[in-house]
């Protein structure tokens, strides 16, 4: 009997090269079926997921609205609470290395207050030998959360002492807890207005893009109306108008409907662009053929079919109406105190004393501008992906 030379296939022996571009090949194979089998929105996210920077806004942003629904409880103190041994205190950053080596638990050191013998101001220094250790969920000032609930209890603080991690203002305020009392007004008024500008542009555009004719160039010369007045007097005529004993709320939504009645223009030609361009494609005629109605096919069909690039244009509107209140408020022709927006904090800006005696009153402006880039890098990431097809 003839012994065959072949010797017998060792399971752990590695896996051919011929073998290995199998696989791959399957593998592209199948993802290309995937493709061809997803639907839009399917597409959207499997592209949306590689801009890196939209995936870190995303983090940053939810973040943000999930510190700003929950002030009451990370903010460490009451942003009305003043104490005036504590103006202009610097900021406490928490410790983990002390003179004993290092601490598991972080602290803060103590502040000591003297007086410049030169320039008469008072001066805050580091007391070393005092340590107040940090504790999360500490009893602390009681609040209403949500002006609905009683609550005393805070993210973070300490038993004794005081922590201001980011300073204290002119009234020995905590700089922090009004930051995060701010993102509340700040960040909600931007979605607010944007809703509005879009409950206000979209139908305006969808009606002057489908019908066209007279009605189209009487909104359209309006639009070209508003965008032809100066931003910045228009927001102040505006802003000027509100009663100046209107309570807090009303003062708020006034703002927000001052916003949308600007902002609302350049959405309104970019759904008329859209509809222009859709009204004589194939679906569309047959929806017309069929029996449809005008309103179904625009409500339907239309608006569904560019849906995508309505969410990508709400999140890069968002930071203009931020950016807008913002500077209202800093004008002193928004948000007003005892009212807590971040552009109200950048109103303490304005003085170059205060600012030179205490840098960290900007902070306000930093939170502003991660804010708003995060919401640019989202709006282009779904911009990117908003057409997927693009892609083979």
């Amino acid at each position: 009997m003839k012994r065959d030379n072949q010797t017998p296939m060792n399971p752990l022996a590695p896996v051919p090269p011929e073998h290995d571009a199998t696989t791959v090949s399957e593998t592209k194979a199948n993802d290309k079926e995937q493709i061809y089998l997803a639907s839009q929105w399917q597409l959207i996210w499997r592209r949306f997921r590689r801009h890196r920077l939209a995936m870190v806004s995303i983090v940053i942003l939810l973040v943000v609205y999930l510190v700003a629904a929950f002030a009451e409880f990370v903010a460490p103190y009451d942003p009305y609470r003043h104490d005036r041994r504590y103006a202009f205190v610097p900021p406490q950053m928490p410790r983990f290395i002390s003179e004993d080596g290092f601490q598991l638990r972080p602290f803060v050191h103590g502040i000591q207050q003297s007086r410049d013998p030169v320039t008469l101001q008072v001066v805050y220094e580091l007391d070393t030998t005092q340590r107040y250790p940090l504790y999360l969920f500490v009893r602390g000032t009681p609040y209403k959360f949500w002006g609905l609930w009683d609550g005393d209890l805070r993210l973070f603080g300490t038993e004794e002492g005081t922590v201001f991690l980011l300073g204290a203002d002119h009234l020995g305020r905590c700089l922090f807890s009004r930051i995060i009392y701010g993102a509340r007004i700040s960040t909600t008024i931007g979605l607010m207005g944007v809703l509005l500008s879009f409950l206000i542009g979209i139908p305006v555009g969808a009606v002057s893009g489908y019908y066209g004719g007279a009605l189209d160039e009487l909104v359209q010369r309006l639009i070209e109306f508003l965008q032809s007045i100066p931003s910045i007097p228009l927001w102040m005529g505006l802003a000027a108008s509100l009663p100046a004993d209107w309570p807090v709320i009303r003062v708020y939504f006034g703002i927000t409907v001052i916003l949308s009645l600007i902002g609302w223009g350049g959405l309104a030609r970019v759904v008329r662009s859209k509809f222009m361009s859709l009204r004589e494609e194939d679906f569309i005629m047959s929806a017309r053929l069929i029996g449809a109605s005008e309103w179904r096919v625009i409500l339907l069909h239309m608006l569904p079919s560019f849906s995508s690039h309505i969410i990508a244009s709400i999140t890069l509107a968002v930071p203009g109406m931020i950016l807008a209140e913002t500077s209202l408020s800093f004008l002193g022709l928004g948000i007003r105190p005892p009212a807590i927006s971040w552009g109200s904090l950048l109103q303490q800006a304005q003085n170059v004393r205060s600012v030179a005696l205490a840098p960290w009153l900007l902070t306000p402006a930093l939170f502003v501008i991660v804010t708003v880039l995060a919401f640019n890098f989202l709006g282009d990431g779904l911009r990117d992906a908003a057409d997927p097809y693009s892609e083979r």
